[in-house]
């Protein structure tokens, strides 16, 4: 984990309401359904403005902390918001001082672990501490790079 200063990003895509104790229940389990559909061929194409090639996962809205409900976002990043398409949303990423988590290996194995890495050092009171305002997951042939707000 390393901190940096991520910048401000809009991301149009598809977005669910979850807790992460439902997403531990494959019969609960929302975020797989939202990852298949946001990883459809195509599922981007009649969105203009695109900045690149990346699938970003946004975190925000958080109730209260990693045990709360939260929304996430699955989608692109686009210039400017463009006439949405039905069924998705835009949401402005704010530029944030945040901790950065590579996840590298199998997916989505590597971005869970990735995640519990996370937890654990909001369970154990570690510095900088989260303001669970809104996270950044940003997809790449790489892998995943997690950006926590702090």
């Amino acid at each position: 984990m390393d901190i940096t200063d991520r910048e401000e990003l809009t991301v149009v895509g598809f977005a669910v309401r979850t807790t992460n104790a439902e997403e531990m229940d494959p019969t609960r389990a929302r975020l797989p359904v939202l990852w298949q559909r946001a990883g459809a061929p195509g599922a981007f194409a009649h969105v203009p403005g695109r900045i690149d090639e990346r699938l970003y996962a946004v975190l925000t809205d958080y109730e209260s902390d990693h045990h709360g409900a939260y929304t996430q976002v699955v989608g692109i990043g686009v210039r400017t918001v463009p006439r949405l398409p039905e069924g998705m949303v835009a949401v402005r990423v704010p530029a944030a001082r945040t901790l950065r988590i590579e996840a590298r290996g199998p997916m989505p194995q590597a971005v869970m672990e990735a995640w519990q890495q996370v937890w654990k050092h909001t369970e154990a009171g570690g510095t900088p501490s989260r303001v669970f305002t809104t996270d950044l997951e940003v997809h790449h042939p790489g892998g995943a790079d997690l950006y926590v707000a702090v």
